[in-house]
């Protein structure tokens, strides 16, 4: 048999399905019975296609080859999910311990996968779905584990402060959408959140194209559900992720959780593409934009459905026909 191989699609490791400009996740237009503008087409960036269903895989790969554990360490990480099971499958391909502390909020769908991944320990802290403060919840609990008496026995990547966050899309994510939109690109949406997504293709782009925009999204309030999401613009600096760069955000736009996932509804009812909640939040700017705006725009799309269906259900419950 050949070696990894992306044109035959056979690999030796199933690290080696995670997005790379030789290797990209898809974009795939928004059709006109979602976005009916012509002269503002909008493509999902969709990371569900990483083999760990999330655009986290491309970070905790980043992290851990960027990193060196220790033989004999267990990784610990807080995360509201995502980051989380990237992590835990990499551990697993690699073989060695893990620990991951979550919100106890996240949908049990998560929850499940991680204890399906077999992980050493997973530790349930009550705070918001993607903490605000770096020593409260999950967060805080992992940072007390790494000033404890323990502390050598752990090996903590830290998304929230972790450049290698950033460089994963500086170099793979923003190079993948600058070529598939053929440069054509004048419009990049994403969620806030740890930063990482949003700063690397951000500074990526405008590298290329001083004129691109690079608009941010984040929930109306700090108490939301739209887990991995993260309110920003009332934030004093100390508790804002330390790898966000605000020099490439051109706008900082808020998003009510009803409207969210209505949006991810409606996508789901009107072109067969199933997202995550936040994708319906990125989605739903990316429609208001377009009422004003013409250029091609790029929304990503963090992960799919199917971690969400719990939270989903009252939504699909009240509706059957959701409106934006």
């Amino acid at each position: 048999m050949t070696k990894s191989n992306h044109k035959l699609r056979v690999y030796e490791n199933i690290a080696d399905l995670i997005a790379s400009p030789e290797n990209p996740t898809p974009l795939v237009k928004v059709n006109e019975r979602v976005n009916p503008k012509a002269d503002f087409p909008i493509y999902l960036k969709l990371e569900r296609y990483n083999p760990f269903g999330s655009v986290k895989d491309r970070i905790a790969l980043s992290m851990l080859k960027g990193m060196r554990i220790r033989q004999g360490q267990s990784l610990v990480e807080p995360s509201s999910g995502n980051t989380g099971i990237a992590l835990a499958a990499l551990a697993n391909a690699h073989n060695f311990p893990i620990e991951i502390a979550v919100p106890s909020r996240i949908p049990e769908e998560k929850k499940t996968i991680l204890r399906l991944l077999g992980i050493e320990a997973l530790w349930e802290a009550d705070d918001n779905l993607c903490p605000m403060y770096p020593n409260e919840g999950a967060r805080g609990l992992v940072a007390g584990i790494m000033k404890s008496k323990d502390k050598e026995k752990y090996f903590n990547p830290n998304q929230y402060e972790n450049k290698l966050n950033v460089e994963a899309h500086y170099k793979n994510t923003g190079p993948e959408i600058w070529k598939q939109t053929e440069g054509k690109i004048k419009y990049f949406f994403a969620g806030f959140g740890t930063c990482g997504t949003i700063t690397g293709v951000g500074k990526y782009l405008k590298e290329q194209s001083k004129s691109i925009k690079i608009i941010g999204v984040e929930p109306t309030k700090a108490d939301h559900n739209l887990p991995g999401m993260k309110r920003i613009s009332d934030l004093s600096d100390e508790y804002v992720p330390k790898i966000l760069d605000k020099s490439v955000v051109d706008d900082f736009m808020p998003i009510e959780d009803n409207d969210a996932y209505n949006t991810a509804i409606l996508l789901a009812r009107k072109t067969g593409i199933l997202v995550g909640p936040t994708t319906g939040a990125i989605l739903h700017v990316a429609l208001k934009y377009a009422k004003d705006n013409n250029g091609v725009a790029v929304v990503m799309s963090p992960d799919d459905a199917f971690k969400y269906i719990t939270f989903y259900e009252p939504y699909v419950k009240e509706t059957s026909k959701p409106k934006i």
